[in-house]
């Protein structure tokens, strides 16, 4: 079966589950979405990554990827693999430079493994016919904005009286603290401005 390159092309929060955001995998040459409902613990750790925040502890899939790194294991691909009753499956594709082994994982922290390790992400036809959505090219631009400022428009901001500078330092006061999610707020609004 032929494999479906996906790219990650944006996270919001989503309204409809208490806690839960939506992460989108866009189609890497095409205009199909697949979102995917991950938890607020996931959706920071890929956050964290793709932001390329530095946090004063590794997160747990930080640690992850130092383990296999000292082993010799490289993560090679991520492979969603199975959507059954609105949940998707997948499995890491990993080398120890001898052999490959498949390893069963939830989507959300295979794609944090992904980022991680810098690998594709694929998943196969049946699963973007089952779940994904077409877009139209001319609400490509829209949907994507509309992703992109879905954060900032779901609470009012706390920031809002602050200026650019003290941002700065309030954001790198939370990132040593360890305060992920508050940091998360503050580059939003940092990135508002800009």
């Amino acid at each position: 079966m032929e494999k479906i390159r996906l790219d990650i092309v944006g996270m919001s929060y989503s309204q409809s589950q208490n806690g839960a955001y939506a992460l989108i995998l866009g189609e890497h040459d095409g205009n199909r979405r697949l979102p995917i409902i991950i938890g607020g613990f996931e959706a920071q750790s890929i956050a964290i990554e793709l932001e390329k925040i530095k946090t004063p502890r590794p997160l747990t899939h930080d640690l992850f990827k130092s383990f296999a790194e000292s082993f010799n294991i490289e993560v090679k691909e991520v492979v969603i693999n199975k959507f059954l009753e609105g949940v998707f499956y997948a499995e890491l594709i990993c080398s120890d430079g001898n052999s490959e082994h498949e390893v069963d994982s939830r989507t959300s922290d295979a794609i944090a493994l992904a980022i991680r390790f810098h690998c594709p992400i694929y998943t196969y036809e049946t699963i973007m016919v089952a779940a994904g959505i077409l877009m139209e090219d001319e609400q490509e631009g829209k949907k994507s904005e509309a992703i992109a400022n879905l954060n900032t428009s779901i609470e009012p901001t706390e920031y809002n009286d602050y200026g650019i500078s003290e941002l700065k330092e309030m954001l790198q006061a939370a990132i040593e603290n360890e305060e992920y999610e508050k940091a998360s707020r503050i580059r939003d609004e940092i990135n508002k401005r800009k």
